[in-house]
């Protein structure tokens, strides 16, 4: 299986709702690191598995809703604790979605498998990986 993953990053304000959560339940921001592993069992004729450019504007394109943004306030995300995990799944379905539609080229269409990772911080992180 190969794999490429290229990075970027988000900075958001959100709050959560639950006892769990303690003083998480205020508003606060975060800062995420985006990690987006795209997998395919073979490359393309010119050896590529996606073109890398693409792929960081595609990742970049599927942040840019997210970023500088009050999760609370996105309609999207009415309803929902915007935790690191669910944001992992959140970006996984967007990436996804690109794949299958084309906006990653050809090369998106070969992808069978995806991970997006999210670090908090250098010591804590969440991912998720799925099918495309």
């Amino acid at each position: 299986m190969f794999s490429l993953t290229v990075v970027d990053h988000i900075m958001i304000a959100h709050s959560f709702r639950g006892e769990a959560f303690g003083p998480a339940q205020r508003l606060h921001g975060a800062t995420f690191v985006v990690e987006a592993e795209f997998r395919a069992p073979k490359l393309d004729d010119l050896h590529l598995l996606i073109d890398i450019g693409l792929a960081k504007e595609v990742l970049r394109s599927v942040l840019a809703p997210l970023d500088y943004r009050n999760l609370d306030a996105e309609p999207a995300f009415a309803g929902k604790n915007t935790t690191t995990e669910y944001l992992c799944l959140h970006i996984h379905q967007e990436l996804a979605k690109a794949c299958r539609d084309g906006r990653l080229g050809e090369g998106g269409k070969g992808v069978t498998g995806l991970k997006v990772l999210l670090r908090e911080s250098h010591v804590a992180w969440a991912a998720f990986e799925g099918p495309v």
